[in-house]
């Protein structure tokens, strides 16, 4: 760089940065980065044939979800009487609801925001204080949509392994250690492994977050409302934090809302970029969502049983055919696998559609995940008997 100041370089280089080109890394000095890949995680499917029955979706059962008529009607009879206008804050009801339980849940008290969703409320909070080239610690394997929005953003993903219990500590330090910005964490129901943080791990994970209080923690409750493990909230153990409720799962997928709290910087930048864009999210949708928690619409209990009955037995089934799976929690169970390709390949034979793993995997082994919300009781030996069919490995066509 002859007869270029040293500032000009500075700023040449910031750019570049800024705009996702290069990245730094430390002692390890600056690089040009990869060049993003043209299909997102989210793409990476099986074509589910006639009469195959699909477990690759990872939605909720329909069967369990509530009626929204008497919640929409007492909606829109609120609106009549008193229209949400240009600059009517978030519905009072459903923000004072919303308080009581996570300070029931432990959750440090702060302010609240309402977002269309989870990768809504991650998108802004992430887009407002990271930077493209920046690291963060997402968990391996981990949610395909997070995943998706990193390499959107231009981030660097540092993978941090989980086993039932949650992110493991020595990995999460060692992601801290390598200069991670912010870590992503899901609390229950892990998609895709069912992995929820138990109160062990969540100390452990305090501790370890404590030492880097610099770093921003985004912690994901989105299994509030149908899991019956208590949460164990990291939220507080940094000066930065915000932690996420979705009613996706709970409620139904289109009715899009998520309540997000954390510390009041980090608030108060969530809202600034929702106003220049969204605006809010719609009050029919939230007073939808208040009336629902108010009248007990959802019995989380009964809910979570429902799945826990045909994730359990699956789980179970494949045991005792001397097949590993996991599914503490949630709607999915994680089948380690030694090739998904031939697993998939062989599944869809037998009738039965799965997700392939690679979907969520960074640096984790091959495997499959199964989502149970479609399956009966009656559907859980069959479809293990399926899958031990399909992981046999095959014998050798050799002659001789």
């Amino acid at each position: 760089m002859a007869g270029v100041s040293p500032g000009t370089a500075a700023a040449a280089y910031r750019l570049l940065r800024e705009r996702g080109i290069i990245e730094t890394a430390g002692r390890r000095g600056t690089r040009v980065r990869a060049r993003p890949a043209s299909t997102f995680r989210e793409e990476i499917r099986v074509e589910v044939p006639p009469g195959v029955r699909d477990l690759s979706q990872g939605n909720p059962d329909a069967r369990l979800l509530p009626s929204l008529h008497d919640a929409l009607a007492a909606a829109a009879r609120a609106h009549e009487e008193r229209p949400a206008m240009y600059g009517t804050g978030d519905d009072d009801e459903l923000m004072a609801l919303a308080a009581e339980r996570l300070r029931a849940d432990g959750v440090p008290p702060g302010p609240l925001a309402v977002t269309s969703g989870t990768p809504d409320a991650v998108e802004r909070v992430l887009a407002g204080q990271l930077r493209p080239g920046d690291a963060i610690a997402v968990e391996d394997p981990g949610w395909t949509a997070l995943l998706d929005l990193v390499a959107v953003l231009g981030l660097r993903p540092v993978p941090v392994r989980v086993d039932d219990d949650g992110p493991l500590p020595d990995e999460l330090r060692r992601a801290l250690r390598a200069g991670v910005r912010a870590v992503v964490v899901t609390a229950r129901a892990q998609n895709p492994t069912g992995a929820a943080v138990t109160a062990e791990r969540a100390a452990e994970l305090r501790a370890v977050l404590g030492a880097s209080p610099e770093v921003l923690l985004i912690e994901d409750d989105h299994g509030s409302g149908f899991v019956d493990v208590p949460l164990h909230p990291l939220a507080g153990a940094t000066s930065r934090w915000v932690l996420l409720r979705s009613t996706a799962k709970a409620f139904g997928p289109d009715l899009r809302l998520a309540l997000v709290t954390g510390d009041p910087v980090t608030l108060a930048r969530l809202r600034g970029r929702q106003r220049l864009a969204a605006g809010w999210v719609s009050h029919l949708l939230q007073r939808t969502v208040a009336h629902l928690w108010r009248t007990g619409a959802v019995d989380p209990a009964a809910v979570a049983a429902s799945y826990g009955r045909r994730r359990d037995g699956l789980v179970t089934a494949l045991a005792r055919r001397g097949i590993r799976a996991h599914g503490r929690t949630g709607l999915n169970v994680w089948i380690p696998v030694a090739d998904e390709s031939t697993a998939l390949t062989r599944l869809l034979a037998r009738g039965w559609a799965c997700a392939p793993g690679a979907r969520n995997r960074i640096a984790t082994p091959p495997a499959l995940r199964l989502t149970v919300s479609t399956l009966d009781v009656e559907d859980l030996e069959p479809l293990a008997d399926a899958l031990a069919t399909a992981l046999t490995p095959t014998t050798s066509g050799r002659y001789g």
